[in-house]
């Protein structure tokens, strides 16, 4: 179980790492708006930088969702299964995570790549470069499927040995 407890505090601290891209994103918002409506001087770079970053937080932040178990499931339903029914419902469906997971990695790498091999620009009149936002994906996936495999060896020890956990 090392290796899951390994995975988990990696997704945990890369977690607690982009949580801080919050604060980038609430400056860049407040100046913005001072800047639109106070000093009548709007900023091309202000609006595509802050959802850069924002996805950045969404994407990578999917292993430590993961970690604490705070994707969407049919709760109502789910919750009142024992934790070895929810395991073996888990295992069973996660081949459809990981095949996601996968695409993710496999056409978000291609894609990634490509726009670094390109120096691909954004059609905005800001244009800045994408592959740095384009890697996200990859990177996010390759988290979220680490902390997959953490999960599925606990679901295999909670549905197959007797582990409650």
């Amino acid at each position: 179980m090392h290796f899951v407890r390994f995975i988990s505090s990696v997704n945990e601290w890369a977690g607690k790492a982009v949580s801080l891209l919050i604060f980038p994103i609430i400056v860049l918002v407040i100046y913005e708006v001072v800047m639109r409506y106070f000093l009548v001087k709007s900023q091309l770079w202000v609006p595509e930088t802050s959802v850069f970053l924002f996805g950045a937080l969404f994407v990578l932040g999917g292993g430590y969702a993961l970690v604490h178990e705070s994707h969407v499931k049919l709760d109502i339903i789910y919750n009142r299964f024992s934790k070895k029914t929810k395991a073996i419902l888990d295992i069973a469906t996660s081949i459809f995570f990981f095949l996601f997971c996968g695409v993710l990695i496999w056409k978000g790498g291609l894609t990634a790549w490509e726009s670094l091999i390109t120096m691909e620009r954004s059609a905005s009149a800001f244009a800045p470069i994408l592959f740095p936002i384009k890697f996200t994906i990859p990177v996010g996936a390759a988290l979220l499927v680490l902390q997959g495999i953490s999960k599925l060896i606990c679901d295999v020890a909670t549905a197959f040995g007797g582990n409650k956990n």
